[in-house]
């Protein structure tokens, strides 16, 4: 994995650094607020990826018991950051544009932090309260109507509210309220030993198993200062893209259900078991779970027959995909639907197939190469015109560009052990990354003075494209809203950790 390095901020320099950053080309990843031990303030940490530097930087910042200067307004996609620190750990942002709470819900109130120093166990209280919707005027006031959706969808739908404000089929405010079922799994590692958080780590979003597997053994590695044998690391790679695989057939399928295209979602479900058959087979488990640990894999994936078998699927998925951008009826339902710019992508922080259908081309597979990857040819899958249609383009190119990843590591696979000892020493940090089907993965690791998980931070994908997502649905329609939706392929568990 690159370098990064550590920088003690002092909280009047946040502003200028934020804006020197945004100036020069930079992004601000992530951020997020911890207690070291025997500390009784939270530290807050930025992480940040200057435009002129191959690696990451973290800012850190000691706000005391006063106030730290909102970054909201120059850096928009922080919002949602410094609601989750402030609901999480109590610290006050001045100057913040939208001081609402974001985990939690309205009417809830709670007696102290969920993260605290004094290790207080918070009482939350709930009163039923309306949700404060933005007054609409002029002359066609009477004829707006309001549709809350949720948060008990149909099928399997995971729980969240949506809030309409339209005229007839066309959308003039949109709210989304998530976190109803936000589970806590960052305090669940707490106490635990590095190797157990792997299992709390694949089942934080089922979907995700593998790359939040692989992230989080990166973070706990660097920790260790653990080098892991290049055989692990090759297979490291194999089985990310087969995750990826079945994750974007999947959504290959759903897209089609949206649209009503049952022959294309048909198919694209028959192809994510097959891709899903050939994961059972290769790791023993249909979302790749239980295979990759802190310095490096449990067991030997079983790979003879998989260039047989990604060939079957490399076939039929060529026949799929030329079925998908030659269906007049489907591509009428995508083209201009739920349009996001580049600029608005970068601002809020969009990652992924969402901000590569938007014209970014950031990947972390390539920029920050981790695991087997710095090896290997990731190729572009870039498009400009950042609708419905652009992101079914750039998932197309990936399924491609995996099955030709899984190829390039199948051809020059090294011999070897797959796994050394790591064990992070007390007092230890790590930051791991992995570029899962859905955008960019952080994972900050924390180890304490007894060499147990102090603190675990999860950045994930969806957690930043559920910010973006309501940008591409004002002024559209209530018919497409579901396929815009879709197209963005959101979990509610990745952002309801």
């Amino acid at each position: 994995m690159s370098e990064m390095s550590i920088e003690d901020l002092e909280i009047e320099q946040l502003r200028a650094r934020c804006q020197q950053l945004v100036e020069e080309g930079g992004h601000l990843e992530f951020a997020y607020a911890w207690f070291p031990e025997e500390a009784d303030q939270p530290e807050v940490r930025y992480i940040v990826h200057p435009a002129s530097s191959a690696g990451l930087q973290i800012w850190r910042c000691h706000p005391g018991q006063g106030a730290i200067p909102s970054l909201a307004d120059i850096a928009p996609l922080v919002s949602w950051y410094e609601r989750e620190i402030s609901d999480m750990c109590g610290v006050r942002f001045e100057g913040y544009p939208e001081a609402v709470p974001l985990i939690f819900l309205p009417g809830t109130h709670v007696s102290a932090p969920v993260l605290n120093a004094a290790g207080i166990e918070p009482v939350l209280q709930y009163e039923p309260l309306a949700y404060e919707l933005p007054e609409i005027g002029g002359p066609d006031r009477d004829d707006i109507q309001v549709l809350p959706f949720g948060p008990v969808r149909a099928d399997v739908a995971e729980s969240a509210q949506f809030v309409f404000f339209y005229i007839g089929e066309a959308i003039l405010h949109y709210h989304a309220q998530l976190f109803f079922k936000h589970r806590g799994m960052e305090k669940r590692f707490e106490g635990k030993p590095s190797n157990l958080g792997m299992v709390l780590a694949e089942r934080v979003s089922g979907v995700g198993s593998l790359c939040h597997a692989l992230a989080y053994s990166q973070a706990v590695e660097q920790a260790a200062s653990c080098v892991v044998p290049a055989r692990a690391q090759a297979m490291r790679v194999i089985l990310a893209e087969l995750e990826r695989l079945y994750n974007h057939l999947h959504y290959l399928g759903h897209l089609c259900h949206t649209t009503t295209l049952k022959v294309g979602e048909a198919q694209g479900k028959y192809l994510e078991e097959l891709a899903k058959q050939i994961n059972s087979r290769v790791s023993g488990n249909r979302l790749l779970r239980n295979v990759i640990i802190p310095g490096g894999l449990r067991h030997e994936p079983q790979l003879e027959g998989l260039t047989f078998d990604l060939q079957k699927l490399q076939d039929e998925f060529a026949v799929y995909a030329r079925m998908l951008e030659t269906s007049t009826p489907h591509l009428d339902r995508l083209l201009t639907t739920g349009v996001l710019t580049r600029q608005a992508a970068f601002d809020e922080g969009a990652t992924g197939p969402i901000e590569r259908a938007s014209g970014s081309n950031r990947d972390l597979r390539r920029d920050q190469t981790y695991s087997g990857y710095a090896q290997l040819v990731v190729y572009e899958t870039v498009k400009q015109a950042g609708d419905a249609h652009a992101r079914q383009q750039v998932r197309i190119a990936e399924i491609e560009n995996s099955l030709d990843l899984i190829e390039q590591v199948m051809n020059t696979l090294p011999s070897g052990p797959i796994r050394v000892p790591c064990i992070p020493p007390d007092n230890s940090e790590g930051l791991g990354w992995a570029e899962s089907p859905r955008g960019s993965l952080y994972y900050a690791v924390h180890i304490g003075r007894d060499g147990r998980l102090a603190r675990v931070k999860i950045k994930s994908p969806s957690f930043s494209n559920w910010r973006v997502f309501p940008l591409t649905v004002y002024d559209s329609n209530m018919m497409d809203y579901a396929i815009n939706e879709a197209s963005f392929g959101l979990t509610m568990a990745g952002c309801d950790r």
